[in-house]
């Protein structure tokens, strides 16, 4: 079973939307197999975004993140990655289609709400970087063959 991170940003803790963001995402079929309130340290945010270090919006994206409390979860489903993204919505949230987390709470790509693994392999390397191995749980649900074909 395919695993994704997803990270409930500063903008969705403080606008109280940590509960319906985690609400959409089980919904639609994904299980929780790890989940933490932290206070990202810069130190884990710049691992985190260090593909965007040197950019121009690097420090600022930084600060951000480390403003505030965050959620960090790993769900668990069939093509994880590529349905978090697709319930999250587009990056720019001013495009994101409503129905989407961010169609639906986000008007800019700077404050959309939620970040998602972009693929199965970077999934794999943040989950790493937030989560202990021990602190990952996959376990089996009654409801699965109501939701996951066989």
């Amino acid at each position: 079973m395919e695993q994704t991170l997803v990270l409930i940003k500063p903008d969705g803790m403080q606008r109280g939307l940590a509960g319906t963001i985690i609400d959409r995402l089980e919904r639609r079929g994904l299980k929780i197999a790890g989940m933490k309130l932290i206070h990202m340290d810069e130190a884990l945010a710049k691992r985190h975004y260090g593909i965007h270090e040197g950019k121009p919006f690097f420090n600022d994206l930084v600060s951000y993140i480390t403003s505030s409390p965050i959620i960090a979860m790993v769900l668990e489903g069939p093509n994880a990655v590529e349905v978090t993204r697709k319930t999250m919505g587009e990056t720019n949230a001013g495009n994101a289609a409503p129905g989407t987390i961010r169609g639906d709470y986000a008007i800019t790509i700077g404050r959309n709400l939620v970040h998602g693994s972009d693929s199965p392999e970077n999934a794999v390397n943040e989950i790493n970087l937030f989560f202990k191995k021990e602190e990952v749980i996959s376990y089996g649900k009654d409801t699965d063959k109501w939701v996951i074909e066989s």
